[in-house]
């Protein structure tokens, strides 16, 4: 599942292949920008922003995309015919190299100038230059009474963090999904484990936040509904949480995060 960490690898990838090169094809496969062409023009860089990857062209353009639930991009070399795959939306091609997104939930190009109209609205960047975790925690706080497995997930809070990093970081933590956000204990350091993980993760493919690499051992509680803790032994629970359309599926352990205060 595409979440901070994935976007910005994948925007490391994009600025590796398209950066300071001249475009000599791009192909949007969405009705909206079918006609748009940036041919022969320079993109000056790929970078991310929370969950979001803009794409900036000279000229000032850029290209903005998310990987929404299951979006990717992938780099191959210049040459052959254009995939005709129908889950691809984009393809930006320069003499050396193919960038070629699928399934994006977003695509859309829009003056560099106004980036703010896609991305203004989002907290701190946990993997950004922009980070400041007294401000996330401050954003937090503004709602105390929010379950915090909502108020994780809420990109106006924190931009970065889904639905396998809440899980984990409240496991961590000991907190249960619906335990009101004023009332975790050292917020702060909530936040920063949330973003040291992140951090531990956007260089490899795939994650591991339990520290080991075997087969289903590689998180505590996330996509693991019914199989035993790895701490405790109980089973693992799952349930939706969030307001509609909204909710999202959400993992715990009762044991390790119990419902009151201990």
């Amino acid at each position: 599942m595409p979440e901070g960490d994935t976007v910005w690898r994948a925007a490391r990838q994009l600025h590796e292949a398209l950066a300071q090169r001249v475009l000599t094809g791009s192909d949007f496969r969405v009705p909206r920008y079918a006609t748009t062409d940036l041919t022969g023009r320079r993109v000056t860089e790929a970078l991310p922003r929370g969950k979001h990857l803009l794409i900036r062209v000279e000229g000032g353009v850029t290209v903005h995309t998310h990987l929404r639930m299951d979006g990717s991009w992938r780099i191959r070399r210049a040459g052959g015919y254009p995939p005709r795959d129908h889950r691809v939306r984009l393809i930006l091609a320069n003499q050396q190299w193919q960038a070629i997104g699928s399934r994006l939930g977003t695509v859309e190009v829009l003056p560099t100038a106004a980036e703010s109209r896609a991305v203004g609205h989002l907290g701190p960047d946990l993997l950004g230059p922009d980070w400041d975790g007294a401000e996330a925690v401050r954003r937090l706080l503004a709602d105390p009474g929010r379950p915090a497995g909502e108020a994780l997930l809420d990109q106006r809070n924190l931009a970065g963090i889904g639905n396998v990093y809440k899980a984990e970081t409240l496991f961590l933590r000991g907190i249960h999904p619906w335990r009101p956000i004023g009332q975790v204990p050292d917020l702060p350091g909530l936040v920063d484990l949330a973003r040291r993980m992140l951090e531990a993760n956007k260089n490899r493919p795939g994650r591991i936040i339990t520290g080991s690499g075997a087969r289903g051992e590689q998180v505590w509680v996330y996509g693991r509904a019914g199989r035993p803790c790895l701490r405790c032994g109980a089973p693992i629970q799952r349930a939706d949480q969030g307001p509609a359309p909204e909710e999202r599926v959400t993992f715990w352990c009762p044991k390790c995060q119990p419902a009151a205060s201990p």
